[in-house]
């Protein structure tokens, strides 16, 4: 059972939720932490009289990419503000034939296909490795809350899916999308690790938030009609579309937490 008391609410956006705009009594942290310097300032504010904590990934002016990150630090200095709950925003492409753009999704499972980031705090320095069980990489709870929020926006979405995690910043090739759909990815994205392992080696509740903004490298074509080239121009304006509705679905979480 969640109780208000315990939960503390931080929202990670990106590409998609680059600032939050309905946020009142807005302060603003630099945190340092051991593991270097977080992607940017940490705005805490008040939603819906719940007090929220916004961090973006890639930084204010969007500087960095996915594999510059530095998540150890993202996440760690949340556990210093003690957040417990961390909903991550991000923008994918859909593989699977449900996964049409403009649709929002609430993946269930993950495959990383990321490399050379730095994927853990057991660097060496413990007295004992953490073996943390990763077979559910998402907060079921918390899932369901995002779930609910959708239906109560009456947005278009899927409940399961694996997020397939790739390294960035290049879009993938056809025979990577088919390769990642011979293994059972759903939608690609870019970011979602190392978050969600992070996240689970601080006992932070995490779960994920996508819209679909392209079809992947191959997909949404008929058999007979060639691949189209990815239009950076649909993707930028399907996330301008999608920041009309992500507020109004984060302030439906927030009004579920209790």
């Amino acid at each position: 059972m969640w109780q208000s008391v315990s939960v503390k609410l931080a929202i990670i956006g990106g590409s998609l939720l680059n600032q939050p705009g309905n946020f009142t009594g807005i302060t603003k942290d630099r945190i340092k932490t051991p593991f270097g310097t977080p992607s940017d300032t940490f705005i805490t504010g008040t939603l819906d009289d719940v007090e929220v904590v916004f961090l973006n990934r890639h930084g204010h002016s969007h500087h960095l990419a996915p594999h510059q990150i530095n998540y150890r630090a993202n996440m760690f200095a949340l556990k210093i503000l003690e957040v417990s709950h961390v909903i991550a925003v991000t923008a994918v492409g859909g593989i699977s034939e449900k996964m049409s753009p403009m649709k929002w999704v609430v993946p269930d499972q993950i495959i990383d296909y990321t490399y050379g980031r730095m994927q853990t705090y057991n660097d060496g320095n413990e007295s004992e490795v953490n073996h943390i069980d990763f077979s559910y990489p998402f907060d079921d709870v918390l899932r369901k809350k995002l779930i609910q929020a959708l239906i109560a926006e009456t947005c278009e979405h899927e409940t399961q899916a694996t997020y397939g995690a790739t390294q960035g910043p290049r879009l993938e090739t056809i025979a990577e999308i088919k390769r990642m759909q011979r293994d059972g990815c759903d939608i690609v994205g870019m970011t979602a690790m190392p978050e969600a392992a992070l996240a689970r080696e601080l006992e932070i509740d995490y779960a994920t938030l996508s819209l679909v903004v392209n079809w992947a490298a191959g997909k949404g074509v008929s058999p007979a009609q060639p691949a189209e080239i990815i239009s950076m121009d649909e993707i930028k304006q399907r996330i301008v579309d999608g920041n009309e509705v992500i507020e109004k679905l984060i302030s439906n979480v927030v009004a579920l937490l209790d």
